[in-house]
């Protein structure tokens, strides 16, 4: 099986694991605190917390601004369903944004149009599979109308828009080390952020309400237990240490399925004018005429031997928001259009020519056939 995804986990990574299982001092500890200034520093933000996964980060991050009953949260409408989960348990109500079919993140010119009428307690644009969304509009649109941006780089760690990087654009930003993503601590979160209020108010969070600042233990809130334990941190230590080189092939990986599709009928993914995009997945198009048939060609490679899924969810159309809040097709054609012809092919770290280039000539096989 050519897998969609493997972990780049080499034995120094397995050593820093080892190391803090044998001394005993499993959860939250002092390899947690490195962790996350190492990452504080990598991105660029004065501070970092880390937590248990990127939901829970995001669920953090939007409690530390005061989001709760009554609330709205623009949110783009095509990710992994946590992000739009987390207003909901929240006690807020998720206004959903239309992506820009050109890079799959939320669109400015939908954001701006819904909030003209419609006030917002923040804004959740997501980097769709490790592309930048547009957060120049996005952050201008926010300052109009005094609304802060929370983030969602959970496929983003080290993308950047006109060298400034994800996490640092909104008021806070908040990544994910699922296996799935470049580096990995198994499960595992950040919260990352310039404001040392939200960041006291997410470490409060996280602990059961206790106050990471008393000079005894004290709970000044009803908290969650949201930890990130030392072992996982150790492991996002050692991971980070070689995440540029995973970045570096990743990014090569990339441009060489550009160069293997580039004259067939699918549509590689697009990054926005002056981004890093670091390709936490590989998400291409198919034709049109072959999107009723995604899930057959999904099926028809793996039986090949080739391991690849449908990119992330159209959220809007999921049973529980569509039989809640009534939405069906056509309230967003352009999520529509990607979310039913997006196909995320095999990448990682240490993928071959020779395995790309069966990934496409069986995948372009397999779409003759169906179209047939």
């Amino acid at each position: 099986m050519i897998r969609l995804t493997i972990p780049s986990i080499e034995q120094d990574d397995l050593d820093a694991v080892c190391e803090v299982l044998r001394s005993g001092y499993l959860v939250q500890g002092p390899r947690a605190a490195q962790f996350e200034e190492v990452v504080a520093k990598y991105v660029g933000t004065q501070h970092a917390v880390a937590v248990a996964n990127g939901t829970a980060a995001l669920h953090l991050a939007l409690l530390s601004l005061g989001v709760g009953q009554g609330d709205r949260v623009a949110v783009t409408a095509y990710s992994w369903p946590a992000t739009a989960n987390v207003i909901v348990l929240c006690g807020a109500e998720p206004l959903f944004i239309d992506v820009d079919p050109a890079t799959y993140n939320l669109c400015p010119l939908d954001l701006q149009r819904k909030l003209s009428t419609i006030p917002v307690k923040a804004v959740l644009p997501v980097h769709a599979h490790g592309g930048m969304a547009d957060m120049r509009e996005i952050i201008r649109i926010g300052q109009e109308l005094d609304v802060p941006i929370i983030e969602d780089a959970a496929c983003a760690l080290g993308s950047s828009l006109d060298g400034r990087m994800a996490g640092t654009w909104g008021r806070l930003g908040c990544f994910s080390f699922h296996p799935r993503k470049a580096i990995t601590t198994g499960e595992g979160g950040m919260v990352t952020t310039n404001d040392a209020s939200l960041a006291h108010k997410v470490r409060v969070l996280r602990n059961h309400g206790l106050d990471p600042t008393a000079p005894a233990p004290d709970f000044i809130a009803a908290g969650f237990n949201l930890r990130m334990t030392d072992f996982q941190a150790a492991l996002g230590i050692s991971q980070l240490n070689k995440l540029e080189r995973i970045i570096a092939k990743r990014q090569t990986a990339a441009a060489r399925y550009d160069r293997l599709l580039l004259n067939g009928e699918m549509r590689p993914p697009m990054a926005l004018e002056g981004s890093r995009h670091v390709y936490q997945s590989y998400t291409a198009l198919l034709p049109v005429k072959a999107a009723a048939r995604k899930t057959d060609i999904i099926s028809s490679l793996r039986s090949l031997g080739i391991e690849t899924s449908i990119g992330t969810y159209h959220m809007p159309l999921t049973t529980y928001f569509r039989n809640t809040r009534g939405f069906g097709t056509g309230d967003f054609p352009s999520t529509d259009d990607v979310a039913s012809r997006a196909i995320s092919l095999p990448l990682y770290e240490a993928i071959t020519e020779e395995e790309q280039e069966e990934v496409v000539g069986a995948l372009t096989e397999v779409i003759r056939e169906i179209q047939e």
